[in-house]
């Protein structure tokens, strides 16, 4: 949530962050009334409108509230959570590409529903954020997979050089309803929230066919979050808790010398020695929370000798330019960088050659800084310069195929036709501000 509460709101979460901080067994009451205040349900509503996304099942979108008044329309939906005559439509699945090549289902709720659980995730969420533990980085403020990335290298750097890389098989989908209801209830007392939590929980899926009709899909038998619903990251997080807190209170923190690292469903356990042992107890302890460990892609490593990928970059052992030194880095994943290459080749297929140059470039310098921001940790330079040349060599196409030139293109448009007469983004070039990019 990008956008700013006003300050009515703000004044409310810091009470209740600060309560939850001071009190860690106490339990919270009277907060269904909050989730449909004026304010809070305004601001969750300009927060769902800045997130954009597509109409639900009921085919409502932004566009037509807007157009019929928002105002109203919010005063009829915070009327209908008084009179708790409140019902959730149906979740819409989706499905979208992964970059292994399968799909992941998304669940798409109702605009209706989305603005209901983002107001619940902003009388909620400072509550819950009080609890969640530093090994946790994802869906909080203040924290991101980048923090998580340095966290990881920074165990591995200090000793903790056997490491259980583990995947979580399906964790939103395989959540079991009856025990992270009673991590919420841990905090939560009021049973008009309890019950909204658990409309949305058991809210039927429907897929659309290609003829616009209704499929029900079978129930999730007491199981899962549809990723996309605004709720769904801080149930996540929520019984993720439990992962981590287990984890220390089952001694295998001290007895592995191991630390977790945790982002939504991505984790990786650093340990000092032990690694072996250390799966075998993650394997017990997702047993007793219901989870399932996906085997065929949880291992152990080895560093220095092998390396790991998380979160997009590869840690393990890196050479520096300048002396030849080994030394354990992190560096961007060959995988995303093929995945980019991807992306910029998709971007300068012949189907685009009636757009404007301009607009093409400009196009693929917004693809090029958005993936650069991210990875720009550690020695960047080789996946940069590879990318480079990738998107030199695919634009030169581009132009050829546009302006019908025979040839490879390079004496028409050379590199710095590129980058100074188009003004195409030289990555390169970025890392003269990173510290750390030729380390």
């Amino acid at each position: 949530m990008s956008l700013r509460p006003p300050e009515t709101v703000r004044k409310l979460q810091a009470t209740w962050h600060a309560k939850a901080k001071e009190a860690p067994g106490y339990r919270f009451y009277s907060l269904h009334d909050k989730v449909y205040r004026a304010d809070v349900l305004a601001h969750a509503y300009r927060v769902s409108r800045r997130n954009g996304g597509t109409a639900g099942v009921d085919g409502e979108s932004f566009e037509e509230i807007e157009l019929s008044g928002v105002e109203g329309w919010l005063g009829a939906l915070a009327e209908d959570l008084r009179k708790k005559t409140y019902r959730p439509e149906a979740v819409l699945r989706v499905w979208i590409e992964k970059a292994n090549g399968g799909r992941r289902a998304l669940g798409i709720p109702t605009i209706r529903d989305r603005v209901v659980q983002t107001a619940a995730v902003l009388v909620l969420g400072p509550i819950f954020e009080a609890d969640l533990p530093s090994e946790q980085y994802a869906y909080r403020a203040g924290h991101g997979a980048q923090e998580a990335v340095r966290r990881a290298h920074a165990l591995v750097s200090r000793g903790h050089r056997e490491v259980v890389d583990a995947d979580l098989s399906e964790y939103f989908d395989n959540i079991p309803h009856a025990e992270l209801l009673k991590s919420v209830s841990r905090r939560i007392s009021d049973g008009r929230m309890l019950r909204l939590i658990k409309l949305w929980l058991r809210a039927p899926v429907v897929e659309i066919d290609g003829r616009g009709r209704r499929r029900a899909l079978p129930g999730r038998k007491g199981r899962g979050c549809p990723q996309g619903a605004p709720i769904s990251p801080l149930l996540a997080n929520l019984y993720m808790r439990r992962v981590v807190l287990g984890w220390k209170i089952l001694g295998h923190a001290q007895r592995f010398g191991a630390e977790i690292v945790n982002y939504a469903d991505d984790l990786v356990i650093c340990c000092r020695h032990g690694a072996d042992e250390a799966l075998v107890a993650l394997r017990d302890l997702m047993v007793r929370l219901q989870l399932t460990l996906n085997e065929s892609k949880t291992r152990v490593c080895r560093l220095p000798e092998e390396s790991f990928d998380f979160l997009g970059y590869t840690i393990g052992r890196c050479y520096s330019p300048k002396t030849g030194r080994a030394y354990l880095g992190t560096r961007p994943s060959k995988r995303v960088v093929q995945r980019i290459c991807r992306a910029i080749s998709e971007q300068t297929t012949c189907r685009w050659t009636l757009v404007e140059a301009a607009n093409r470039v400009a196009r693929l310098n917004r693809l090029l800084v958005g993936w650069s921001n991210y990875f720009c940790l550690g020695p960047v330079s080789p996946a940069y310069a590879a990318v480079d040349r990738h998107v030199c060599r695919r634009l030169r196409q581009w132009l050829c195929r546009k302006h019908k030139v025979q040839g490879r293109g390079t004496s028409r448009y050379p590199d710095e036709y590129l980058y100074h007469e188009l003004g195409l983004v030289r990555l390169s070039e970025r890392t003269r501000s990173f510290p750390w990019a030729q380390a």
